[in-house]
């Protein structure tokens, strides 16, 4: 018997559509809940996540959404209530990720950045929250990197990341009389196709794991589904790094 299912629970990712997203999406069906998530521009790869969650006998919706621009972010929030008839679960997945030296770093890419990793996960939220009953749950995904710095180039992407903890505390405490929780989860160096184990960095990068190798998305969606469930009941306002140890 699963202590910690999400039966009769609905839930939106963002940025689920492929990587981590989509391993959290389907952990959540797998946990028995109906899950919605956003994706920005592969309608194939999110219709094979769809399908993954229907054949777990679960309800999908895929939702193209652009998480740089709020108004979209809003309404994606407002249908996924409206369309599946409730929400319990937002993960804060989607994310930009621009690296540089500090001197070529454009007000474009510092816009984009802020407007997809903090703009959205704090409009994503309000929204949500509108929705959201005694019992609901938030969890931002944000990165080790907002927690350890070891190679150059990540200055706009560690300022965007360690944003979420001062959001994950605040909503935590306010949220808090109300039984919802807020949580951050700091994934480490994880096998995707944007940053594979088998890459041209993978040997340096493990050589600062103390587990020495790359975490799988299936690893940092276990967290997500402890957070989400009933055994998560009691941790709000936290950070947990999911990195093998990358911050240790």
């Amino acid at each position: 018997m699963n202590n910690n299912s999400l039966d009769g629970k609905t839930a939106l990712v963002t940025g689920g559509g492929r990587g981590i997203g989509a391993a959290v999406a389907v952990r959540l069906a797998q946990e028995g809940a109906d899950v919605a998530f956003t994706f920005q521009h592969n309608q194939q790869r999110a219709d094979g996540v769809v399908e993954q969650i229907k054949a777990l006998g679960r309800r999908a919706l895929a939702l193209q959404v652009d998480s740089a621009d709020p108004a979209a972010v809003i309404s994606g929030v407002d249908r996924v209530s409206g369309e599946l008839g409730r929400l319990d679960i937002l993960v804060n997945n989607a994310g930009a990720f621009l690296l540089g030296p500090l001197e070529e770093l454009t007000l474009d890419a510092f816009e984009q950045t802020v407007a997809v990793n903090v703009r959205a996960p704090f409009v994503a939220s309000q929204a949500a929250v509108r929705h959201m009953r005694a019992g609901g749950r938030i969890i931002n995904i944000g990165s080790n990197a907002a927690e350890r710095v070891v190679f150059p180039g990540f200055s706009l992407y560690s300022m965007s990341k360690t944003a979420l903890i001062g959001l994950t505390k605040a909503l935590g405490r306010e949220l808090g009389p109300r039984a919802i929780t807020v949580n951050l989860v700091n994934p480490g160096a994880t096998d995707t196709e944007l940053n594979p184990a088998d890459g041209p960095n993978a040997a340096t990068i493990n050589g600062f794991i103390a587990l020495g190798e790359y975490g799988a998305p299936t690893d940092v969606a276990a967290m997500v589904a402890f957070l989400a469930g009933p055994d998560g009941r009691y941790v709000t306002g936290a950070t947990l790094d999911v990195d093998g140890g990358f911050t240790s």
